[in-house]
C-alpha cells in the first residue's frame, strides 16, 4: 500500500509534509480536504482517518492512520533515510533537529494563533487587537530565535541538505508578512534561507499542490485519490 498524505488549503502545515514526501523519494499518493460538509462522504472518510477532523493525517504504506506534523515529519524522514531529511536517533545531529522542529511545531506555529483568532472575531470584538500584539510579539520573538540558530548555518538542522525542519519552516514562517505580523527582511537568516526553499523543486510542488495547479513531480508522486476512496483504518 502507498504512503496518503490527506492535506488541506490555504497555507495549511500539511504544506512540509507534502515538500517532504516529495524530496523522500517514497512512492505516496494525496488526498486533498477541499469542504468539510458533515453530511459529505468524504467528511465521514477523513472522520474515520482523524476524528479530530485536523490535516495533516498520513495514511502509512501500512495502511495505519499516524496524526500530528512532527510525528509525520519524524516518520517519512525515518522511513528515507538516505534523503537527508532526518538522522539516526540517539546522535547530536537529530537531536538538534528534534529540538529546532519541536519548536517549531509548537512555539513559531502557536505564536500565530491569535492572529488567526483575531482573523475570525467580529468587528466590534475589542479583543481582536489585543490578540493581533500577542502574535506580533510571540512572532517576532519566534523569528529571532530562528534567526540565531541559523546563524552561520545554511540549513536549520543539517549542513548538506534541508531536512523536515525547513520544510516545516517554509510551512509556517509563510504566514507572518500577509497576516502584517513581522518583516523578514528584519531577520536576513531566515529570509535567506526561505528565499532558497522557494527555488528548490519539492517546494515549488507543494506550491503548486496547494493552488490545485498542474505540479511536476521529480519523485514519487502518484496522484491524487479522493478521501471516501481511501480505506477506513480497523479498530
Amino acid at each position: 500500500m502507498e504512503t496518503t498524505l490527506i492535506y488541506s488549503v490555504p497555507f495549511g502545515c500539511s504544506f512540509a509534509a507534502i515538500a517532504a514526501l516529495e524530496w523522500s523519494g517514497l512512492p505516496y499518493r494525496l488526498a486533498r480536504v477541499e469542504a468539510r460538509d458533515p453530511a459529505s462522504k468524504q467528511h465521514a472518510a477523513f472522520l474515520a482517518i482523524n476524528p479530530l477532523g485536523q490535516t495533516p493525517a498520513l495514511l502509512t504504506h501500512a495502511g495505519a492512520p499516524l496524526l500530528e506534523s512532527m510525528a509525520i515529519l519524524l516518520h517519512l524522514a525515518a522511513r528515507a533515510p538516505d534523503s537527508g531529511l532526518g538522522f539516526a536517533q540517539g546522535t547530536p545531529e537529530y537531536d538538534r533537529l528534534n529540538s529546532v522542529l519541536s519548536f517549531l511545531h509548537t512555539t513559531f506555529h502557536a505564536a500565530f494563533m491569535p492572529a488567526f483568532q483575531a482573523s475570525r472575531a467580529a468587528p466590534d470584538d475589542a479583543r481582536a487587537s489585543v490578540w493581533r500584539e500577542m502574535a506580533v510579539e510571540k512572532v517576532n520573538k519566534s523569528l529571532a530565535h530562528l534567526e540565531r540558530l541559523l546563524d552561520g548555518r545554511r540549513w536549520l538542522a543539517s549542513k548538506a541538505a534541508p531536512s523536515v525542519a525547513d520544510a516545516y519552516l517554509a510551512a509556517t514562517a509563510r504566514w507572518a508578512e500577509p497576516l502584517q505580523l513581522a518583516s523578514l527582511a528584519d531577520y536576513p537568516n531566515v529570509a535567506r534561507l526561505l528565499a532558497t526553499l522557494e527555488q528548490d523543486l519539492g517546494i515549488r510542488f507543494a506550491h503548486a499542490i496547494e493552488a490545485g495547479l498542474p505540479a511536476a513531480s521529480q519523485r514519487g508522486f502518484l496522484g491524487h485519490v479522493a478521501l471516501d476512496q481511501l480505506a477506513t483504518p480497523a479498530g
